[in-house]
């Protein structure tokens, strides 16, 4: 059974002391918090910007596909209602799908303002119309260029990190370890970790939350070239000194990772964040090597599809040390 002993904990993580009002992990596998905000408004509890600069390139393109289809339909329709008739060039004697058709197509080129000049507006109504979505068609055109900037020039940190945290052999005793990775032709220097763990422990008969920085054989490194192995000793310092797996999965343990670094070519300090939960910690395993040398010798290889590459290894007994009863919480 593990023994919780004082150690210094944090309480300005960001998250209650209150285990029962937690729902599933903390923190998510992207480095979002899991939470969901409710009392106002869902207008006023999101951020069309930052939404649109987080989600990935494919809901973003598609989003911008739906977007420029939806105008063209809307205004195709306004143009239909009014009268193809009056749109000059589009012939009156075809089907009313090929009128709402052609509608179509000149909502698009004035929405783009390319205007082939094949149809055009007869009449104030059309012609109203058409000058409304002319403008309409470069604020929209502003704003996607200005997402499509603001993604392209995101400062990101491009790490990946193992899929899964080890408790591994380490010096005699035990670690725990995770793996990372730069996967862009980036080049990340003065790369500094931090490793919250978060342990849900009875206290006088009430759960709470328990969050300690964790101490790490490295928390910096110059210069992040090649893949990083985090490692945790589970020492006397360790919160988790002497925790069998079964104590680990009492204590519901969840690593908090937070990673900044400096980036050459933005010219700017990076950030990213992940989390272990522990359904995502594996008991007594190592990883194995993920980089080589070349065949001819000539440069390292950098294998990133290996990097949650790993055996099963035999942990040693822990020697955990008796506590006086008066230093235990």
């Amino acid at each position: 059974m593990a023994v919780h002993r004082k150690l210094n904990n944090i309480d300005n993580s960001g998250f209650g002391p209150n285990s029962n009002v937690e729902g599933g992990r903390l923190t998510n596998k992207d480095g979002s918090t899991n939470l969901t905000k409710t009392g106002l408004p869902f207008w006023e509890r999101i951020s069309l910007y930052h939404t649109l600069l987080r989600m990935s390139q494919a809901k973003f393109w598609l989003i911008i596909v739906l977007f420029y289809t939806s105008i063209n339909v809307f205004f195709a329709t306004v143009y239909y209602l009014v009268g193809v008739d009056k749109l000059m060039g589009i012939p009156t004697d075809g089907s009313e799908a090929m009128h709402f058709l052609n509608a179509f197509f000149f909502s698009s080129q004035t929405l783009t303002t390319v205007g082939y000049g094949h149809v055009a507006p007869n009449g104030i109504a059309t012609s109203a119309i058409a000058s409304i979505e002319s403008f309409v068609g470069i604020l929209a055109f502003a704003l996607v260029t200005g997402m499509l900037y603001g993604r392209f020039t995101r400062p990101r940190a491009y790490l990946i990190f193992s899929d899964n945290a080890l408790v591994a052999p380490y010096r005699g005793g035990r670690a725990l370890m995770l793996r990372m990775a730069t996967y862009k032709n980036n080049h990340l220097t003065d790369a500094e970790v931090l490793i919250t763990a978060a342990l849900h422990i009875n206290e006088n008969g009430k759960d709470v939350t328990r969050f300690y920085p964790l101490g790490l054989e490295y928390s910096k490194v110059n210069s992040l070239a090649l893949s990083w192995t985090v490692v945790h000793p589970l020492d006397e310092q360790s919160p988790m000194y002497g925790y069998s797996e079964q104590d680990l999965l009492d204590s519901r343990l969840e690593l908090i990772v937070a990673v900044k670094a400096f980036d050459d070519h933005f010219s700017n300090t990076v950030q990213q964040r992940t989390s272990y939960h522990i359904s995502e910690v594996i008991y007594g395993a190592r990883f194995l090597p993920m980089f080589r040398r070349a065949e001819d010798g000539s440069n390292t290889i950098l294998e990133l599809d290996k990097i949650n590459l790993h055996e099963k290894a035999k942990l040693p007994e822990p020697d955990v040390t008796p506590v006086d009863a008066n230093s235990m919480s």
